[in-house]
């Protein structure tokens, strides 16, 4: 079977190298489990979809990304120094003070981060009032939000989804990280967020699933958000935890943790 995007799952294994290098030397752990599970969404995103310059991250009509699971931003600041937004020699100084690389992604700092992000919840509003700010210019600039599942908990995320539908913010999408695993454990069982895509589209959202690691199926699933008219797209992207490591795949004690040099040395292995 042919495969469009062969060269996107060189750059996911390229980032997910990226990833395990920034936690194996970090000022302290990072998120390396929900990091590695959007490596290929976000590979998909800064390589084939988003209209973007490394060159000007400000420039204005820039398709904009808000990380809002932040503490997963590892996978940002790969994907940022792959495109050359800054060097890598800045992946070991990630969390050690007066980095510009933080455990959660700060615009002020960091070149090509487009939304700071810390407490929970907060990307889709942010990324809404982006969208409705570049449609009242007239910009064709569009907005993704990535959600992990977990913070589908929160409230803020549903009043933003609601908004977002009654305001037509077509040119709006989310994609959802949806590994089953939160932080204090399985999602299934915490808060079962199924039959999660009929409450999407209860809420007024065109609906696409997408499998979280399939090139091909992602940027499909990207491309047909460009092309709905009125109404927002949310990807439901079916992701592994940890991917790519087979230690830590599925494997929630890896949410935030720093791996020891034999984990480390494994890791890369796995990823060669």
């Amino acid at each position: 079977m042919e495969h469009k995007n062969d060269n996107l799952a060189q750059i996911s294994k390229a980032i997910r190298r990226d990833i395990i290098e920034m936690a194996y030397h970090a000022g302290g752990a990072t998120h390396p489990g929900p990091a590695l599970s959007s490596a290929d969404i976000v590979a998909a995103l800064y390589f084939k979809v988003m209209n973007i310059k490394p060159e000007d991250p400000g420039w204005a009509d820039r398709d904009r990304l808000v990380l809002s699971k932040g503490h997963a931003c590892p996978v940002i600041y790969a994907a940022l120094a792959e495109k050359g937004y800054f060097d890598k020699k800045l992946f070991y100084t990630l969390r050690f003070p007066g980095s510009i690389l933080q455990g959660h992604p700060d615009m002020k700092k960091t070149p090509g981060i487009d939304m700071t992000a810390g407490s929970l919840g907060h990307g889709l509003s942010a990324g809404l009032g982006m969208a409705l700010a570049l449609k009242l210019r007239k910009s064709p600039a569009r907005v993704y939000v990535i959600l992990g599942d977990g913070e589908l908990n929160e409230g803020v995320v549903w009043e933003a989804a609601m908004s977002a539908a009654n305001l037509k913010a077509d040119n709006l999408t989310a994609i959802i990280d949806y590994n089953h695993f939160q932080s204090g454990g399985c999602t299934d069982e915490i808060q079962c967020l199924e039959p999660l895509a009929d409450k999407w589209k209860a809420f007024g959202w065109r609906v696409f699933e997408a499998n979280g690691h399939d090139a091909d199926d992602i940027v499909d699933k990207l491309e047909m958000a460009k092309r709905s008219i009125g109404t927002p797209v949310v990807i439901i992207a079916h992701t592994t935890k940890g991917k790519g490591v087979s230690y830590m795949e599925n494997n929630n004690a890896w949410h935030q943790r720093k791996p020891t040099e034999a984990e480390y040395l494994q890791a890369l292995k796995e990823l060669e």
